[in-house]
């Protein structure tokens, strides 16, 4: 059989996603993910940059979405509405970034972090105030009037909520439903023996084009602005401005949304916001990185379809449908019940899934989550299973609600709830699920990496008495530890050498060891290189601590309150008593050693052989230079361990100098 030849390939990929593109845009019942119809995408434009004779003005590498709808008028953008950009790899986001900042060399760029609503793009045109007509992006050229349909929608203004608007405005957004709404719609599907919908897009793609603005309205869809298009008499000079400017006329901004000064820091708190997405009542497809002053945007200009000067970090999202068997709290290490989905396992992105965190009782309450349920589950990149909601047209009608304990399950305590918090948690600093939890985190490589000291042996230890507190670990005999199950002789005496060596980590990993709350590694570090020693922390009062940087109010009491609580004094007290250093590694002016990186930036990367990163990075501060994450002009080495991949071929076209694992040691113990 012939192989095919690049034309063929062309034209059976055209013919692929305009099939997908009537089905996603015009049909709303998409039968491939993102994910897969972008590779197709991708794939077609490979081949015509290898082969521009293939284009032609019909290719679907040529246009930007989908064509309008037949039944409704249709008007033409005054700006086009673009499509983003997007990548599903952290490195390819990373490189976006890099290639920004080659295009405005010298200049400090902020970067601005929004929420990807899984909705339909629209754009709303304000005259003197007043909205005059409501587009969908159509193929970005021309779009379907909607005007009749967005009056109904309640976000929407239809006059704007100033006296001196801008003479014309063009809000660009996403119309959408919430999980909640979508709920409710299926349960009248359900009394009307109506087959339910999908998802909240599907949902919200076809009403928005309903003839009849009387349906469009009972679907309760909602709008967040993003965005803007066409503008005369805009005040605004960033995107953040932008946002509040809009927000004054009475228009709601997409929520969420954090500016940064750097594209590491905006990429950093991706990976955070991810993390969150459970606590949202819309779907979400990916997040958005925006360069936030509008004249580097013009710098930057556009492609042909995309604007250079933002792109979407997409992951691809899994949902199935299971049955919820059993609630269970777990007990963790600061005192919070965290409630645990008992689930009928399903096949979700290739891993079967049985459990799901349900975070806290404000989210089983919102959801309106019950035992029996039949529920969404929703796995987005490689983040760990949320519940999105709950499918109640299939509920029995006897389900209780779940009653959320206000004791301990694991020693009775009175649990009580953060003040102006979510959580709630065991009273009982002692109970044994908060001693255990602690105890492991103490033990673990961040904190005071005690080698040898697991999960299984810590459950002995704190089960049987021998480890109630921090201190208890230091005040251990081999003789106890010999009556454990399977401990040796052996075995012991490393488990206790490891133990005594552990005094020497240092305050910051002290800090971080402690569990308090709000404080992790960075903070820790911060902490300790600030004050040097437990007793110059322990005299500082709320206010001093609240002024650092990168502390803050919030985190200011939470350390405040631990060391002059009467637990915090005692472990404090109990600790150093027993021999635990509690100064920080000494500061980079004051040995030889210690100037070594001093004003350097070091980048680690690959796989090492006798380090962790962690510890790489502390010995990089330790003697004083700084730790990045990503190569720049402005990295001065790179400690290149096996598989070095991305990073070392950056350095090498930087001329960054490169070291290896062993020559950075070296380098280290002889100070030059």
């Amino acid at each position: 059989m012939n192989p095919r030849t690049p034309s063929q390939r062309v034209g059976e990929l055209r013919k692929q996603i305009r099939y997908h593109d009537q089905k996603y845009y015009t049909q709303a019942a998409p039968e491939i993910s993102d994910l897969q119809y972008d590779r197709l995408l991708q794939e077609l434009k490979d081949i015509e940059a290898a082969h521009p004779e293939l284009i032609t003005p019909e290719s679907p590498t040529q246009r930007i979405g989908d064509e309008p709808a037949a039944h409704l008028e249709q008007a033409e953008h005054r700006l086009p509405m673009l499509s983003i950009d997007n990548t599903y790899s952290l490195a390819e986001l990373r490189k976006y970034g890099e290639r920004i900042a080659k295009l405005l060399p010298g200049e400090p760029v902020e970067w601005v972090v929004e929420l990807k609503i899984d909705g339909v793009a629209v754009s709303l045109i304000y005259e003197a105030g007043v909205l005059v007509r409501a587009l969908t992006r159509g193929n970005g050229r021309v779009g379907d009037d909607i005007t009749h349909n967005i009056r109904t929608v309640v976000d929407v203004p239809l006059a704007l909520s100033t006296e001196s608007p801008p003479r014309v405005l063009e809000i660009r957004g996403e119309i959408y439903m919430t999980n909640t709404d979508l709920v409710r719609l299926n349960e009248r599907q359900a009394a009307n023996s109506q087959p339910p919908y999908a998802n909240t897009r599907n949902v919200t793609a076809g009403s928005i084009r309903l003839l009849d603005p009387r349906i469009c309205a009972e679907r309760r869809l909602r709008m967040f602005s993003h965005g803007v298009g066409y503008a005369e008499g805009l005040k605004s000079a960033t995107h953040m401005e932008f946002l509040e400017e809009i927000r004054s006329y009475g228009i709601p901004p997409t929520p969420h949304v954090e500016c940064f000064s750097s594209f590491a820091l905006a990429v950093e708190h991706c990976q955070e916001l991810i993390g969150r997405l459970h606590e949202l009542d819309f779907e979400v497809d990916g997040l958005v990185l925006k360069v936030n002053r509008f004249e580097q945007r013009e710098k930057l200009g556009a492609t042909s379809k995309s604007p250079r000067w933002l792109i979407a970090y997409k992951f691809e999202k899994y949902e199935a449908t299971t049955q919820l068997n059993a609630i269970e709290i777990q007990v963790g290490k600061t005192g919070a019940l965290t409630p645990v989905a008992e689930l009928t396992p399903v096949q979700l992105a290739g891993t079967t899934v049985s459990r799901a965190s349900l975070h806290n009782a404000e989210e089983i309450e919102r959801k309106d989550i019950r035992v029996g349920d039949v529920v969404v589950v929703e796995k987005a990149g490689k983040i760990i299973p949320h519940i999105v909601r709950v499918e109640k047209h299939e509920r029995r009608t006897n389900l209780p609600p779940f009653p959320f304990p206000d004791h301990c399950p694991v020693c009775n305590a009175v649990a009580k709830k953060d003040e102006g918090g979510v959580y709630i948690r065991c009273t009982n600093f002692y109970c044994p699920a908060q001693v255990r939890e602690r105890i492991r985190f103490f033990a673990s490589r961040g904190a005071m990496e005690i080698e040898g000291l697991g999960d299984k042996l810590v459950e002995q230890l704190v089960g049987a008495g021998l480890v109630k507190d921090y201190g208890d670990l230091y005040r251990l005999e081999e003789q106890q530890l010999l009556e454990l199950e399977r401990m040796g002789r052996r075995s012991a005496e490393k488990l206790l050498a490891a133990i005594e060596a552990s005094k020497q980590r240092g305050l910051a990993r002290l800090l971080n060891a402690l569990s308090m709350r709000h404080v992790g590694a960075t903070v820790a570090r911060v902490l300790a290189a600030h004050f040097g020693n437990i007793e110059s922390l322990r005299s500082a009062n709320q206010e001093q601590l609240a002024e650092i940087n990168e502390i803050g109010p919030i985190i200011a009491a939470s350390v405040f309150g631990f060391l002059h609580g009467e637990r915090g004094k005692s472990v404090i007290d109990d600790l150093q008593q027993l021999g635990v250093v509690m100064t920080a590694e000494q500061p980079a002016t004051e040995t030889a050693v210690g100037k070594l990186f001093a004003e350097k930036t070091l980048v680690v990367t690959g796989v090492l052989q006798n380090h962790s990163r962690q510890e790489i990075e502390d010995l990089i501060r330790q003697h004083g230079g700084r730790a990045a994450s990503s190569v720049s002009k402005k990295t001065d080495f790179l400690v290149a361990g096996k598989n070095a991949g991305s990073k070392l071929a950056k350095a090498q076209s930087l001329d960054v100098a490169i070291l290896s694992e062993d020559e950075f040691e070296a380098m280290c113990r002889g100070g030059q």
